[in-house]
């Protein structure tokens, strides 16, 4: 039986530096997030929130990136499961995404708030109707006494609405305002490389607000 203490793998794809990575975080991202879509990566949209409780214990789920730009990284949830309470205490949380194919992890940190009401009924209006039911049906991180519920609440709520259910007023997105990134290229030997952008209040001579710095491995 193999230990998983053997596990090892060399990391030789690529390479990140300084003169070749964009001195703005969100088209390094844009560039890697395209590249990891182009490369057909299981999921690329894929990414682990993290949040922190009011008794100071983190949590992670892994949720899906629905959009990104100048004002930050927008999924859509729950407000009302655990990581919806959670942010209501502590609108702070931090992003990973992990593309194992490419030998690449980004982190990003920052202030959550939530989108607009007429943001997040764009969004949902143009989710698959089971979608925009599951919504409703979902009393999500709440315990339940087996699958039946969700189940029977479905067909409920999918008769009540038929083919245009609205918005429920617990369902939402949120927006991530960054004010660090990290960009992980791993490397043989370990001697991985790893770049972190920090938020500067102004950048010199109109140049994008982002100390840009490198991190031993």
């Amino acid at each position: 039986m193999t230990s998983i203490a053997d596990l090892r793998k060399s990391y030789e794809r690529a390479e990140l530096n300084e003169d070749a990575s964009h001195p703005d975080p969100l088209q390094q991202f844009d560039k890697w997030l395209r590249e990891a879509i182009s490369s057909e990566v299981p999921e690329p949209n894929a990414m682990t929130v993290a949040t922190v409780a009011s008794n100071l214990r983190p949590s992670t789920r892994v949720v899906l990136i629905k959009g990104y730009d100048v004002r930050g990284i927008t999924w859509f949830t729950n407000y009302e499961s655990r990581k919806g309470q959670e942010l209501a205490g502590n609108p702070y949380a931090a992003l990973q995404f992990h593309w194992v194919e490419l030998e690449r992890v980004v982190r990003i940190e920052g202030l959550v708030e939530k989108i607009s009401d007429e943001e997040s009924d764009s969004y949902f209006h143009s989710r698959p109707l089971d979608s925009r039911i599951g919504a409703w049906a979902s009393p999500q991180s709440q315990v339940i006494s087996g699958r039946g519920v969700l189940v029977a609440n479905a067909a409920k709520y999918g008769a009540k609405f038929l083919l245009n259910p609205p918005r429920p007023p617990h369902w939402g997105g949120y927006r991530l305002e960054p004010d660090s990134w990290q960009f992980w290229q791993g490397r043989k030997s370990r001697l991985h490389d790893r770049l972190r952008y920090s938020l500067e209040s102004s950048g010199p001579n109109g140049a994008p607000p982002w100390l840009r710095e490198r991190l031993a491995p």
